[in-house]
């Protein structure tokens, strides 16, 4: 219980980014001198602005772990989740040399990879690779519902391409609505840019240009030399 939390020697929250903004600063108050609290949270600029003056910063650090699944709770773990996965530190400079150490630590015997961030790049650059993604499932996953009537029809005709598009529409609303919340500014930003493509792609197809729908994917193939 967070009455308890005056022994702890590492504490890690693990909630909704909205819950975060309440129990950050409560753990802060609560934690003995040494203890070092981690957040790992999908969105950093909200939580380091709110906690840039508490009297316990130092013993704050704020990471984006990037690993999971769509599903939640303890029943969705994963054994080995972080080995070999990237870790985004943000204000590192802020956490006390006793603090980062500990963490760092911890961070290699997981496995993990380590990357350095200011809390606005994290923002801006994670709403394009991450939080558009979700939002892309999320749609594509109404758009053939409504369409679709039948559930046996999706079961039946949607292949692996369909599936892992819409993977991540098995997400937690509870989990990501305060994200989308949270990052609102970068999100319109990533998904007007999102719909201008869409709507270009869609106009070449109107008028049969499909040499230049070749290009367009053509080109988009070098994402293979990104994420192989």
């Amino acid at each position: 219980t967070i009455n308890e939390l005056e022994i702890a020697d590492v504490v890690i929250i693990s909630v909704p980014v909205d819950v975060s903004m309440q129990l950050v600063p409560q753990v802060l108050d609560k934690v003995n001198e040494n203890a070092l609290v981690i957040d790992v949270g999908s969105t950093k600029l909200p939580i380091c602005n709110l906690v840039q003056h508490h009297p316990k910063r130092q013993q704050f650090l704020a990471t984006h772990p990037i690993a999971g699944t769509e599903f939640s709770g303890p029943q969705a773990a994963i054994k080995n989740l972080y080995k070999g996965k990237t870790n985004i530190l943000c204000e590192i400079e802020k956490t006390a040399d006793k603090q980062q150490e500990l963490a760092l630590e911890l961070f290699k015997n997981l496995g993990m990879r380590i990357r350095y961030m200011n809390p606005k790049s994290h923002d801006k650059h994670i709403a394009y690779v991450s939080h558009l993604s979700h939002i892309s499932s999320f749609m594509l996953g109404k758009t053939v519902l409504d369409k679709e009537k039948h559930e046996s029809d999706i079961f039946d005709m949607a292949g692996s391409g369909f599936e892992s598009t819409v993977r991540l529409a098995k997400s937690s609303p509870a989990m990501w609505t305060p994200i989308f919340e949270q990052n609102k500014t970068n999100i319109i930003e990533s998904l007007n840019e999102y719909i201008s493509n869409l709507s270009h792609f869609k106009t070449l197809l109107e008028k049969e240009q499909y040499d230049q729908v070749f290009n367009e994917m053509l080109s988009t193939n070098r994402i293979k030399e990104i994420l192989k």
